[in-house]
């Protein structure tokens, strides 16, 4: 209901903009219709859940949602983390760890982190996504070529299993999965106003129902069709250990969930000039995952394509969001029986064209080419980790990674320099300014944090020494943390064994705030705290 107030008092729900998302909603929900059922069963499972999601989810994350365009159910991005949560705890571990994930969002949403999820650097993104997108492919070669195949836990057994399967590739579900890959491809130029992957999906079932292939597994064949009807409202049973083995997998959902949904709200936003509410979009999303299990569902989150596929199309609120939610309801209800006879390697040529939009190749190469290489190592790191290894841990790795080079440039920009009369005097333009004698002064500038503090005990190493008066120039420091201030202490220790005398001068409000807290002005004394570093000249002439 927020969402639709909130559209509602800009005007978004007029009657005038009643038929374009009436007709926006229809084509987004056509487009959910077999993307669902495929994400569904890559996931492991059945068709018709994928369904239930689209629909629960879907509309409550209209409703509740922060962004008046996003459209949410089944994603790929979800598919290598669901698939393995089902492997592992099963159909019914998935959607308690999917509940869970929505009390997550909840809570993520009320502490307002939404704006945190979007630190998250592009190449963490770019490798996370392309390498999803890689195992969406690979995972789809059995479906796509009717291999019958050993299951793998890890990536590569999986693909060399895979590998030495092809030869005994299914002829007739091969051709078909190419064909109607090539329908895929080549419809939007012949069906411009019509989804591609409804044509294919059509495609591929009439030509398995006109020739009756035995040999290629269908929706009926593999999971007996689709019920014509809506599921009961269901609690899970669970016992407390296994909500306590599930805490990994839930976090990964919500973490996934959150970053998903924020990233597809920020392109509604680019494509539309408008501005999305993240921590209300957490909160909509959280929502939607605390019900969709309760439905017969699973995880759902912002679906980037579609949520573009509805703004091409006309959407402008969450109107069209609930209408695809309508369209989907319709369709189970009315159409379900014909849904049999849909080939399970039309959904993997569908996916195919996903991982390959996920995988985003040319951002991918642009970056390896242009980016620094501390920003390429960083995309690589997590892009083979997920692949290869665990997502959480690709996307935990590559954050951290990307952090610490982060504060390496930061400790890296912070300059210490010693300056000289004549800067000084060329700086005021004061040619009668003058210091005492033996007098040293050092300029700081850049944030005073701990990457810099080892810089600032190499720049005045021996200073104190050979000086009566140090003075530092804090101006442009923008902030100070802990090892910084832990840092001057040490500096005044070693001043006063040498009987040199500290000044600090020219520090910001709310740096000279956090001395104070400190302590380090009352040790510091007063008199050697100045606003300029003129008065330090003028109260030297006045002695």
């Amino acid at each position: 209901m927020i969402a639709i107030l909130e559209a509602k008092r800009t005007g978004l729900l007029s009657k005038k903009h009643w038929l374009n998302n009436l007709m926006a909603g229809v084509i987004v929900g056509v487009v959910a219709l077999p993307l669902a059922m495929a994400f569904a069963i890559a996931s492991g499972a059945k068709p018709e859940q994928g369904l239930y999601t689209a629909i629960i989810a879907g509309g409550l994350s209209s409703l509740l949602g922060g962004s008046h365009l996003q459209i949410s159910g089944p994603t790929g991005a979800f598919i290598v983390i669901l698939a393995g949560i089902t492997a592992n705890y099963g159909i019914q571990g998935l959607q308690v760890a999917t509940l869970m994930a929505g009390v997550i969002l909840l809570l993520m949403g009320f502490a307002k982190l939404g704006g945190v999820i979007k630190f998250i650097p592009d190449p963490v993104i770019v490798g996370f996504t392309s390498g999803i997108g890689v195992i969406i492919f690979v995972g789809q070669w059995k479906d796509f070529f009717g291999l019958s195949l050993v299951a793998s836990e890890h990536f590569h057994e999986k693909f060399w299993n895979l590998i030495q399967a092809l030869p005994n590739l299914n002829i007739e579900t091969t051709a078909l999965a190419l064909l109607t890959l090539g329908v895929l491809l080549w419809s939007p130029k012949i069906f411009k106003r019509t989804p591609s992957p409804l044509v294919a999906m059509v495609f591929a079932t009439v030509v398995q129902w006109y020739f009756h292939f035995g040999s290629i597994a269908t929706i009926g064949s593999a999971f007996g069709g689709i019920p014509q009807s809506l599921p009961n409202f269901e609690l899970p049973s669970v016992t407390f250990s296994e909500v306590l083995k599930l805490i990994g997998p839930a976090f990964t959902i919500a973490l996934l969930g959150a970053i998903e949904s924020l990233l597809s709200a920020v392109v509604a936003d680019g494509m539309t000039g408008t501005k999305h509410n993240s921590n209300q979009e957490l909160v909509g999303q959280g929502v939607a995952n605390i019900f969709s299990p309760l439905f017969g569902g699973f995880a759902s989150t912002g679906a980037i394509a579609r949520t573009a596929t509805n703004i091409r199309n006309g959407g402008t609120s969450p109107l069209a969001g609930l209408v695809h939610v309508l369209t989907l309801l319709i369709i189970v209800l009315l159409l379900a029986p014909l849904a049999a006879h849909i080939p399970l390697c039309a959904l993997s040529a569908i996916l195919f064209v996903v991982a390959y939009n996920m995988s985003e190749l040319h951002r991918f190469s642009h970056m390896v080419r242009t980016a620094p290489r501390s920003d390429v190592a960083v995309l690589l790191i997590t892009f083979l980790l997920t692949v290869f290894g665990d997502l959480v841990i690709a996307v935990n790795i590559g954050v951290l990674l990307a952090c610490l080079l982060f504060m390496k440039r930061m400790s890296e920009a912070v300059v210490i320099k010693e300056q000289a009369s004549e800067v000084l005097i060329s700086e005021t333009g004061n040619i009668d300014f003058k210091l005492p004698q033996n007098t040293v002064v050092f300029s700081i500038e850049g944030p005073f944090f701990f990457g810099a503090a080892q810089h600032l005990e190499h720049a005045l190493e021996g200073a104190h020494k050979q000086a009566d008066i140090l003075i530092l120039r804090l101006g442009n420091v923008p902030f100070i943390d802990a090892t910084g201030m832990q840092s001057l202490w040490d500096l005044l220790d070693a001043c006063k064994r040498h009987h040199t005398r500290l000044v600090l001068c020219e520090a910001r409000p709310n740096v000279l705030e956090k001395l104070n807290v400190a302590g380090l002005i009352g040790q510091i004394g007063k008199e050697n705290m100045f606003n300029d570093i003129h008065q330090i000249n003028l109260q030297n002439e006045g002695q």
